[in-house]
């Protein structure tokens, strides 16, 4: 069923102006064209709407009961339009972002800055979560899109990759590796290793490397965040594998980040989106601000 809206606007301005010609010049479209749209109406609803003489035009019974309606449909459809107009320009709306809880903590605050600067009245809100449960909350619809490491590739989303982010050792400066320029994996045997478990986006890079070296996939000591490996470590209770873009040596004092080599292992950071759906304005400009901003400092 094609609703015949441009009819139902028309109307609305012949009655108003109680003219097709004034009507017309309103609507830019020549006495014709709007007849046309007039008619189409009409045999739409099967009724006579407007009695039109030579000399005359009025409302017929009909077209009277039909008219605060048809008031409705034509103001509820032009203040429906600008809001999305406004929501397009201005990028109105509330974001749902998930994301790396190490990416929240350090790269992702000053392009939310940025964000918040340029978008007083947008709400964000972050769902902080680890590895793989960024890329469900994205593709269940929890999020309009996510910070997460880099996968396979999914049918159902698309990525862009932000950083490539090298594994460190990071220790005490008590540690005897603290006096190490550099380490290779195979050489971490006997050091009690502080690892990532649970979910986190970093375990399964980590623990293959580990198995190719010959070594346990799980360190002495497994947290599930980063923020509690960087506090063990700044203890002296064992050392770290971590991302460097954690900088960790920032967030804590005493603490020493040795290079992994042979191989240098990478994790990669992309943002994640679903595939083939566009992202409301709001969402569009967070994903530019984070793809600009995290990809200015790509390794």
């Amino acid at each position: 069923m094609k609703i015949p809206i441009d009819g139902v606007q028309a109307f609305v301005h012949v009655a108003e102006l109680g003219s097709f010609n004034r009507a017309a010049d309103h609507l830019f479209i020549t006495q014709t064209a709007l007849t046309r749209r007039i008619q189409r109406l009409e045999a739409f609803v099967g009724l006579r709407l407007i009695d039109r003489t030579t000399r005359s035009t009025a409302l017929s019974p009909m077209g009277k009961d039909f008219l605060p309606l048809a008031r409705r449909i034509v103001d509820d459809l032009v203040h429906g339009l600008d809001r999305l107009r406004t929501t397009s320009r201005l990028g109105v709306g509330d974001v749902t972002l998930a994301t790396l809880q190490s990416v929240a903590f350090r790269q992702l605050p000053l392009a939310l800055r940025m964000y918040a600067r340029k978008y007083p009245h947008n709400r964000i809100q972050l769902l902080e979560r680890s590895g793989a449960l960024v890329t469900d909350a994205v593709r269940e619809g929890q999020a309009d899109f996510g910070i997460h490491i880099q996968q396979e590739a999914n049918p159902d989303l698309s990525e862009e990759m932000l950083m490539r982010d090298p594994f460190v050792l990071v220790c005490s400066r008590a540690h005897p590796a603290s006096k190490l320029k550099r380490v290779a994996w195979s050489n971490l045997a006997g050091i009690d290793l502080i690892t990532l478990g649970g979910a986190s986006g970093n375990r399964r890079i980590v623990e293959t490397q580990l198995v190719k070296a010959g070594l346990q996939t799980r360190g002495r000591f497994v947290v599930e965040s980063t923020p509690s490996a960087i506090a063990l470590a700044r203890e002296n209770v064992g050392a770290a594998i971590l991302p460097a873009a954690m900088n960790a040596t920032t967030v804590a004092t005493g603490l020493v980040e040795v290079p992994l080599l042979d191989p240098v292992l990478y994790r990669t950071i992309a943002l994640v989106r679903r595939r083939n759906e566009t992202l409301a304005p709001a969402a569009s400009a967070l994903y530019g601000i984070i793809k600009t901003r995290l990809s200015s400092g790509r390794r």
